[in-house]
């Protein structure tokens, strides 16, 4: 058994239908808990409409590639196309951190999954939801997700906005 914290964000079509949708079904695979939704700027080079996010935890019997199989299957259900390197898109699903049962964290190098996630320590649309979530919550290699918020820049904190709540 393993845990998984993931981030949900979209910004094409019915963005918070895509995003319930996405947690409903998560609900088949050990949805744990999950974060209200947070609408933030987007994020990187290309001009797009802004995302809703959120943070879901997710435990079971999957170890970390099995997780990101989990969240390629949530996009490809969304129509998730890769055209753009950070461009718009329906549904992203990332795989922030998975820890053993005994609490410890997994790590990964692989390119094609690297954990924890190698930026979330800096992404607001990512500390923010979580934070809500899990004011307890680590990042490994990181600290805690309280003092990793506490030092993002002000205005970067302000641009996640709690949007509204689940049904």
């Amino acid at each position: 058994m393993t845990r998984a914290v993931l981030s949900l964000g979209g910004n094409l079509g019915d963005r918070a239908g895509t995003l319930r949708a996405a947690l409903v079904a998560l609900k088949e695979h050990g949805l744990v808990a999950r974060s209200m939704l947070y609408e933030t700027p987007p994020w990187g080079p290309v001009e797009q409409p802004p995302f809703l996010n959120a943070i879901a935890v997710v435990r079971g019997d999957r170890d970390a590639a099995g997780w990101l199989a989990l969240a390629h299957e949530l996009e490809e259900a969304a129509g998730r196309t890769r055209e753009v390197r950070w461009g718009a898109r329906t549904l992203d699903v990332d795989v922030v951190t998975v820890t053993a049962d005994d609490g410890t964290p997994v790590t990964s190098e692989d390119p094609g999954l690297t954990l924890p996630h190698p930026r979330a320590h800096e992404r607001a649309f990512v500390l923010v939801p979580w934070l809500a979530l899990d004011p307890t919550a680590t990042l490994p290699g990181h600290g805690r997700i309280a003092d990793l918020v506490a030092a993002l820049p002000a205005e970067d904190v302000a641009g996640v906005v709690r949007w509204e709540q689940l049904a």
